[in-house]
């Protein structure tokens, strides 16, 4: 690649990164006039008032990075973030329009406290905004033969739960300073590491304006944290992360390409299966909060905040770059990198116990009585997960 490409990508990243930097302290002030403040309760970890309009801090860098983009695509020659992409026809400015939408979405709820079904239709509708962008997953490479399987119409639902779930997936893992901001960063690196390979740069300029500024923003985050992202910034993340991923896997040549993202995400994504499973089994709504997360289990496990999400970062880290190793090789050489995410998968999933809430719904039938609680009432809720 061209030497001013990188000088580009890497003009971007600091410009995202400083931005960030410098508007946490006036997110700050914001949340505590709104009182948008995480105060301390059973279920959080934190044990003072913390802050949490993080999100605007993080859009902010992003938007001022795409924009220096912009304006360094006039004054220095820079390759525009919005110049097109090869396998899509896209107008930029609605998928930028949802991207906000997204975003106003989490402020709101950080501010007021949306009903879940009303947030979750907010989000529904900042998906829709950007499906009908141009930004579709309209079909994939064959991978028993040449050429693509195109979805058709289906092509726009299939969109539409794909970004809303990557928003949700990283709003569900941001339990513990630092642990959201570090995989997406992690996530966001490995997207443009690939979207760099396959040529596709406004993948990749999007990519790069997230690290920056989720790197910047861990300055803050990082434990002991004195802001959080909060919603806004966590299902903005997660969305911009979907939308990033999209467009550098879309009519991509190899079926695999479709491995970066999931892998790169895959312990948001692990975790919220593990936690769809858990509350189903619990006969409690999908969304209800709870102490179950991959991160909950290595804090009982004894590990301090800190090295919790060392090693989840650490993690994130072997299966993205699993992910890239795995496009990159060719046949049986994919096999290696294969093992090696099932075998450090199985390993945590194993250690952690992670399948216990399975189990146990297993060996204890719906029709078997439960013990009762010192007060006489069905203890509905006390199988030991951990």
């Amino acid at each position: 690649m061209q030497l001013m490409r990188w000088v580009e990508f890497g003009c971007l990243f600091v410009i995202a990164l400083i931005t960030t930097i410098a508007l946490v302290p006036l997110a700050k002030k914001l949340a505590v006039k709104l009182d948008a403040i995480d105060y301390p309760d059973e279920r959080r970890v934190n044990q003072t008032p913390i802050p949490r309009l993080g999100g605007i801090a993080i859009i902010g860098g992003i938007a001022i990075s795409l924009f220096m983009a912009w304006l360094g695509s006039y004054f220095f020659g820079w390759r525009t973030p919005f110049s097109g992409h090869p396998g899509l026809t896209i107008n930029y400015l609605w998928t930028i329009i949802g991207m906000l939408f997204m975003f106003g979405v989490g402020l709101i709820d950080d501010v007021f406290d949306l009903r879940a079904l009303v947030k979750l239709g907010g989000q529904i509708i900042a998906a829709t905004i950007v499906t009908f962008s141009g930004v579709l997953l309209s079909s994939i490479h064959n991978p028993f033969g040449s050429g693509f399987i195109e979805f058709g119409w289906l092509a726009y639902p299939i969109t539409i739960f794909y970004l809303v779930a990557f928003a949700n997936i990283i709003n569900l893992i941001d339990g513990l300073d630092g642990l959201a901001s570090g995989i997406t960063m992690i996530s966001a690196l490995t997207i443009f590491v690939f979207a760099v390979l396959t040529n596709r740069f406004d993948a990749a300029i999007i990519s790069i304006a997230i690290a920056g500024a989720c790197i910047g923003f861990l300055r803050y985050n990082f434990y002991p944290a004195s802001i959080f992202m909060g919603d806004s910034g966590a299902l903005f993340l997660g969305f911009s992360l979907g939308i990033a991923s999209l467009l550098a896997v879309t009519r991509a040549a190899l079926f695999v390409s479709l491995l970066v993202p999931i892998l790169a995400a895959g312990i948001p994504i692990m975790d919220t299966f593990f936690a769809i499973i858990r509350r189903l089994r619990a006969h409690e709504s999908i969304i209800a909060a709870d102490k179950g997360h991959i991160h909950h289990k290595l804090l009982q496990a004894g590990f301090s905040q800190r090295k919790t999400v060392l090693i989840m970062w650490a993690w994130t880290a072997i299966l993205a770059l699993c992910g890239i190793f795995i496009t990159e090789a060719v046949g049986f050489a994919r096999i290696p990198f294969f093992i090696i995410i099932l075998g450090v998968t199985i390993y945590v999933v194993v250690k952690l116990q992670l399948l216990h809430p399975v189990l146990i719904h297993h060996y204890n039938p719906r029709g078997a009585r439960k013990p009762k609680s010192s007060d006489g009432a069905d203890d509905r809720h006390g199988d030991d997960i951990g």
